[in-house]
């Protein structure tokens, strides 16, 4: 198969291209704020480093291949990654633009919080204009489009990321082995997230259409599957880590107070989840089941 290098002016001078060229130049100046005085020690300091580069360098990545036009001899459905991509540097800065200033403002002298300050900033702006790409590649209503660009192809991306953050708490928690019902809770997050992750991979690698099941009717199968695993997760998991356990003092052992932390950071994202799941399962259902008279 023979590629052909070809400029494409128009891809950077569309809103989209403009959009993007803001999303590069936003986290370039947020990482570079974050790394003049090496304001991003620790977990989440790493992570906020991450999260910009990263952003930075895949939409770098999908600039320069809509500019040369190699975009559509990659081996994947362009359309699926560039959208599940935004979705996830949404989210990803979003989580950023908040733990960020949470954890680094607060540390400095009030003037000396310049570049904190600067970072924070840029980080919001490169949220905004990732969330507007993700408004501009959304499907509309009626469009025949790639799954990651419609709504449930979106909810996708937030379902993975949120287990995710789920994982990320779960890992300062090795208790939950003595108890069934906690296991029983681990075992939902990790079966959901592995079948969204198969079910987003194979969307992007061009592969879920050729399988050889009626794919649309397994995903809203796989939906109502889902609630009812995490409706059962939203009552188990409460039950196990709140019963007589009230929020400890943070002294003289703040490690029991970040473990309850991590508690409740976990039961409210298992709401989120749930919440997903069902507004999927709705949006899913319509899809396949509700047809439109012309």
């Amino acid at each position: 198969m023979s590629v052909t290098l070809q400029f494409n002016g128009r891809s950077l001078i569309s809103l989209l291209g403009i959009i993007r060229l803001l999303e590069i130049f936003f986290s370039c100046t947020a990482f570079s704020l974050a790394a003049v005085y090496h304001n991003y020690d620790g977990n989440y300091g790493a992570w906020s480093m991450f999260t910009w580069c990263f952003c930075f360098i895949i939409s770098v990545f999908v600039v320069i291949m809509e500019l040369i036009s190699l975009d559509k001899a990659l081996p994947l459905s362009w359309q699926d990654f560039t959208s599940a991509f935004s979705m996830l540097a949404t989210l990803m800065i979003f989580t950023t633009s908040i733990v960020y200033p949470a954890t680094f403002i607060p540390l400095c002298k009030s003037y000396n919080c310049d570049y904190q300050i600067g970072a924070t900033v840029m980080s919001c702006l490169c949220f905004i204009a990732y969330a507007v790409e993700v408004g501009l590649t959304r499907a509309k209503a009626g469009e025949l489009s790639n799954f990651l660009t419609t709504i449930p192809g979106l909810l996708k991306v937030f379902e993975a990321y949120v287990a995710c953050l789920i994982f990320s708490l779960l890992d300062r928690l090795s208790y939950f082995k003595s108890y069934p019902g906690l296991e029983w809770c681990v075992a939902v997050y990790s079966i959901c997230f592995i079948l969204t992750m198969v079910i987003i991979i194979l969307t992007i690698g061009r592969c879920l259409g050729s399988l050889p099941i009626p794919v649309e009717k397994t995903l809203v199968a796989y939906n109502i599957l889902a609630v009812l695993m995490y409706l059962t997760v939203v009552v188990v998991w409460p039950l196990y880590s709140f019963r007589n356990t009230p929020r400890p003092s943070c002294t003289p052992y703040p490690a029991r107070c970040a473990m309850w932390d991590n508690h409740l950071g976990i039961t409210f994202l298992s709401f989120f989840n749930l919440i997903a799941y069902i507004v999927d399962f709705t949006y899913s259902y319509k899809m396949v089941f509700v047809t439109t008279p012309a």
